[in-house]
């Protein structure tokens, strides 16, 4: 019986590129590999036809000859159907499903750990802006081989992989390559590992370093340090640090977005007369007039006085609450005066100067009315 066209078993035009053959490939590869369909009796045949035919058209040689002679090219070569047998296959799997099955190309780069630091703030730095010292430990390149983990800097050819990078792993009849874990796929080993790092190439140390924070940063704002990461292993590249912003309590300000907030308390004389007063604010007191009869909860509103965001946009601005406050810890002429003037507050004239225990009074009457009826 003759062998199928590789093209037709694969299902693709003799103008296939490299991808899409690949592509093809990976998608038959899946639908007959025998571990997938072990109900099948032919998927085993049709895994291996489909295996025999991309290792020939995978090949930019063997894919010419093939063009020019078809099967007969490689007749006593390849040893019929089956090919090189699955005993190959991590050459192929290590192209095609390397990131599925953990293969790794030679000399794959590898570099060190990101990290996070969390930096406390007060409200007015975030505000504004600082620059900020902190001390990090983390792992540094070593001095004394500069961070290549050879104690002579030389290396030789690792002898797991054999120089190749990766390393092959058989299960079975299944058989997939991965970087090789003693050279991290570099193909290159340390023969002397250097006596200050032991060969790690990195040390533990403590450092300090400098950050400049930006004005308008808020709580879980992050800076990234490029590079200030932990050291790489045996010289690769150092990963990331990462700092967070966390803002500390405030006394008097509570921060939303751009605007500040914050309560002013008042005595009960000032809000039922009437009052000017200093009001803090980031840049410093601002006058703002209480109104007469002024109540617990009403806001004023200074524009421009709150936070211009990191991100841009607008100056935020100030809302102060007013409070208005009871007094405590009363003089006996203190106590003798606001009995006075309370006894001036007649009953009948409640609906002039206390008009919302009024309206308390009369939604209590209501509530107990519906109730009871």
């Amino acid at each position: 019986m003759s062998k199928r066209d590789y093209y037709e078993i694969l299902g693709v035009e003799r103008t296939v590129t490299e991808g899409d053959l690949k592509k093809s490939f990976r998608r038959l590869a899946m639908k007959y590999h025998p571990d997938r369909c072990p109900d099948d009796p032919h998927a085993q045949e049709k895994f291996k036809e489909a295996k025999e035919a991309y290792e020939v058209l995978a090949d930019a040689q063997k894919r010419s000859m093939y063009d020019q002679y078809g099967h007969a090219a490689f007749e006593g070569g390849m040893g019929g159907r089956g090919g090189a047998g699955f005993g190959d296959m991590g050459d192929i799997f290590g192209d095609i499903f390397g990131d599925i099955f953990g293969g790794g190309g030679r000399g794959r780069s590898r570099r060190g750990s990101d990290l996070r630091y969390i930096m406390e703030l007060d409200l007015e730095e975030a505000v504004f802006g600082i620059e900020k010292k902190f001390d990090i430990p983390t792992q540094v390149n070593c001095h004394h081989c500069n961070g290549s983990g050879s104690d002579d800097g030389k290396t030789v050819q690792c002898k797991t992989c054999h120089g190749h990078g990766r390393v092959r792993i058989q299960n079975g009849i299944f058989s997939i390559q991965q970087t090789c874990p003693h050279c991290a796929g570099s193909g290159r080993a340390i023969e002397k590992p250097c006596k200050q790092c032991h060969g790690e190439g990195r040390l533990e140390e403590t450092r300090t370093l400098s950050v400049r924070i930006p004005a308008g940063v808020d709580n879980g704002d992050r800076i990234r340090l490029t590079g200030q990461g932990e050291a790489g292993p045996a010289g690769t590249e150092p990963g990331d640090l990462y700092v967070e912003v966390h803002v500390r309590e405030h006394a008097i300000f509570q921060r939303d977005g751009s605007n500040l907030y914050c309560e002013l308390p008042i005595r009960f004389g000032q809000a039922a007369l009437g009052a000017e007063l200093q009001v803090p604010t980031l840049d410093g007191e601002v006058p703002i007039v209480i109104p007469p009869e002024t109540q617990t909860g009403q806001q004023f509103t200074l524009r421009g006085r709150g936070v211009k965001s990191v991100r841009g946009g607008r100056m935020g601005d100030l809302i102060c609450r007013v409070v208005v406050e009871t007094p405590v810890k009363l003089t006996r002429e203190q106590r003798e005066l606001l009995e006075q003037l309370d006894a001036t507050f007649a009953d009948d004239d409640a609906d002039t100067h206390t008009p919302r225990a009024r309206t308390w009074v009369d939604g209590v009457k209501q509530f107990w009315s519906r109730v009871t009826s």
